[in-house]
Formats: C-alpha cells, structure tokens, sequence
C-alpha cells in the first residue's frame, strides 16, 4: 500500500472542501477501496473519510418513505429499517458477513456500483432517490453501468430515500466465497405497478427487467413469469455460471421473490 494522508471531516461542507484535491479520494466504508489499496490498484494521496459526518448516519421516516444517510452501516439498516422496509432490512442483513455488515455503508456500496451488489438492486427496484451535496437523482438516472454512476468529480452521496412499496421481497443467489449475488433480484410493488431490479447478472451491471415488470403489474404472482425468458446476449460469462445460467436464474429468483412478498 502506498503513502497517504487522513482526514476525517465532521461536515458535510468539510468533506466536500477535502476532496476539491484531485488526488484526494472519499472513503465510507472501505469495503473495496482498501483491499484496492493494498493491492496497489489504487493510490489516492488523501483518503477523505465521510464516517465521522453525524448527519449522513441514521435510518428515518420521512416525507415520501424511508430516508437513509449514506454513512448508515449496514446492519444498522439491518436493525432500523426492519419495521418499516422488511424487504430493505433483509437485504441489508444478507449482505457480507457480520465484519462487512459493521463497517461496510449503503452510500459506499452505490458509489462504487460493484454489478454483483445488493444494494443498487433495492435502490433501483423501490424507484428510490439519491441526495448529493450538489443534487437529487432519481435511481433510473443514477446507474449508468458497471462500476458506472451518474456521480461527477466531487460529488457524494449524502442519503437514500426509499418510497416503500406494498409489497417487497429480495432473493439472491449466492456466489458461495465471497457473498456476492451470483444473481439477485429485487422485486417491489407500488399502487401503480411493479419494479423487477437484477444484480450479478448483467455485463451493463444493475438494471430492470422490464417484460418481469410488465408482467407481474397485470398480475403479481410467481407464474406470471414461468413463461418468460431472459436473453442472455448482456449476461456475464465467467467460472461461476454461463451467461444462459445467468438468464435463467433472473426468472427463477423473479419467481421466488414474488412468493416471498406475497408471504
């Protein structure tokens, strides 16, 4: 690991004045930016830690749904978004082990965008909104493909806020080492329709499946996909599965998530 100076600002004004240094880099959790360090694979000469800013932490109601800051670990989302977004809590507690859950955040985990991560499957899935210091973005403008945000140089992710759907449920299958979705599906519905959100599958990363959507908006239920299929042309290819393996897991999981919102 290379040299690097620390600063850990209280505000968000602090933060956002630390990393006008172009060779300064934020840090939230750390999940991957610190193993890319050790490998040398990254080398900011400052690291900008955001976990000391008391106003991005925390899980509340508020106007429109559920508002999340971006420094929230999480299993602190595990915890407290449990009575108000079981299917966001349950995703949150999957996520890792207990070591990642504790240090690990919903702003880093969206920042970075890994394709085979939980979260941009919920944020994606819920239409959910995510608050910059500079702007609001809605998710469907926010991911913009693998390890790909609509972030700009200096931008970050201050909060998450959640609409909460009628019915949720997320379902993924695990890559057994490393706890990644292999393929993960979020499923939710509101009064106007339903949202299908598919992690660790994609070439392009996180994205909708909109004939799911189609679907299971005329009628929520596990068969309403069993005729589908999922071209497999954008699905990863690599030691774990076949991009056909891939394809069909995205109507499988689709189909147990439906199960499992409908209890």
């Amino acid at each position: 690991m290379h040299n690097f100076d620390f600063v850990k600002p209280s505000t968000i004004a602090e933060a956002v004045k630390a990393l006008s240094d172009g060779d300064a880099q934020a840090l939230s959790g750390g999940q991957t930016l610190l193993p890319s360090m050790k490998q040398r694979l990254a080398a900011p000469g400052t690291l900008v830690s955001l976990t000391g800013i008391a106003e991005m932490k925390g899980v509340c109601k508020g106007d429109g749904g559920l508002h999340i800051g971006a420094a929230t670990p999480h299993a602190v989302v595990a915890r407290e978004a449990a009575a108000h977004y079981p299917a966001l809590a349950a995703l949150a507690g999957g996520i890792g082990d207990p070591a990642v859950r504790s240090r690990g955040t919903i702003g880093g985990s969206i920042a970075n965008n890994d394709p085979a991560a939980c979260y941009p499957a919920a944020v994606l899935a819920s239409g959910a909104t995510v608050v910059t210091n500079k702007r609001q973005i809605a998710a469907d403008d926010y991911f913009q493909g693998m390890f790909t945000t609509a972030l700009e140089e200096g931008e970050i992710v201050i909060e998450v806020r959640f609409p909460i759907p009628q019915k949720a449920a997320y379902v993924k299958f695990n890559q057994p080492a490393s706890r990644f979705a292999l393929t993960g599906v979020f499923v939710a519905k509101f009064g106007d329709g339903v949202r299908v959100a598919v992690t660790g599958a994609s070439n392009n990363g996180v994205f909708r499946w909109t004939e799911g959507e189609k679907a299971l908006s005329s009628s929520f239920s596990a068969d309403a996909v069993k005729g589908l299929s999922v071209d497999p042309a954008e699905m990863i290819s690599d030691l774990h599965g076949t991009p056909e393996y891939r394809a069909h897991l995205v109507k499988v999981l689709t189909g147990r998530a439906v199960a499992q919102a409908n209890g």
